[in-house]
């Protein structure tokens, strides 16, 4: 089922999660590991984030370096499949720019077509680490809203070979990133916004948002988005803070703000415990408040950590 199609349908604000597949060579179970205390709240969808090549230099005989490829989190569509098959419930596989030509996204897109799954969320994704900004695959796609239109494209039957004959159209439902402190490469949250609406004008169905810690901001921006006219539902994206460290690394890698009462809180907790429970009472506290907002879901980002979104849930739904 699309996932525009659950809201539809409840009445109540849904739950769901986002996970990352394993590290190459660890098996499914560890996925299951990391939903099964989650599946009491009953999530309609669960996302999987996809991941890019990495490149790696190995010193080899004679002392030169070779630069090596590889993928460390493989198997988004095999996961996804695994989820729909032991679950019964529907996956989300992130398709992003990075790392790939159109044919392979095409190929991609084919694959969860097959397997029955009908939506994706549409990202640019990353630079790689050793770049000081985002450069497409050959052959590949710059920006999401390219993302965006080939679905849609492939929703309407047109594939990238037009020499075909008798296409079955897809049947994606999109949902695409929105970023409440805007994107770290836009000037400016307003224009922001205005490539957030090119998505959405393209085709783009639902939008996720980037964490935040302060609700005021998604309140702000959800405002913002609807007077320039992007009126499909805007999902809150939610993690709550574990560790002390994570209040200087979650700044700087999501580019995003902490505000000074949860950093207070958390700055007189003296032991990891106490962070952790600090940080499921601020998220208790945000989810409520986006519940009597009349969020249409909750999409928390469990990075692998699923004890802390079942203690919060457990007090939501």
């Amino acid at each position: 089922m699309k996932v525009t199609d659950h809201f539809k349908k409840s009445d109540k604000t849904l739950f769901s999660i986002e996970i990352l597949p394993p590290l190459k060579g660890k098996s499914i179970q560890s996925i299951f590991n990391a939903i099964d205390p989650l599946m009491e709240f009953k999530p309609p969808f669960i996302d999987v984030t996809y991941h890019r090549e990495e490149f790696v230099y190995k010193k080899r005989e004679g002392g030169y370096l070779e630069k090596i490829s590889i993928r460390k989190r493989p198997g988004t569509v095999g996961i996804c499949a695994a989820i729909m098959n032991h679950y019964k419930v529907d996956a989300v596989p992130h398709i992003i720019c990075g790392g790939f030509s159109r044919e392979e996204t095409e190929n991609a897109l084919i694959d969860l077509n097959f397997l029955g799954i009908d939506n994706v969320l549409l990202l640019r994704g990353d630079s790689e680490k050793h770049e000081s900004h985002f450069t497409p695959e050959p052959g590949g796609h710059a920006y999401a809203l390219d993302l965006v239109e080939q679905v849609v494209n492939m929703n309407s039957g047109t594939f990238l070979d037009d020499d075909l004959k008798g296409v079955e159209p897809t049947k994606f439902c999109i949902g695409v990133a929105g970023y409440p402190e805007k994107h770290f490469e836009a000037p400016n949250l307003n224009t922001d916004i205005s490539f957030l609406k090119k998505k959405v004008d393209a085709g783009a169905q639902y939008i996720v948002t980037q964490m935040f810690y302060d609700n005021q901001k998604y309140f702000d921006f959800v405002n913002k988005c609807r007077q320039v006219g992007i009126n499909v539902p805007i999902i809150p994206g939610l993690k709550p803070i574990s560790t002390k460290k994570q209040t200087a690394i979650l700044p700087k890698t999501f580019f995003i703000d902490i505000p000074d009462d949860l950093i207070q809180e958390i700055e007189k907790c003296k032991s990891d415990d106490a962070v952790k429970q600090a940080g499921i009472d601020w998220a208790v506290t945000q989810a409520k408040e986006l519940i009597k907002f009349g969020v249409p879901c909750l999409h928390f980002y469990t990075m692998g950590s699923p004890e802390n979104i079942r203690k919060i849930a457990s007090q939501l739904f």
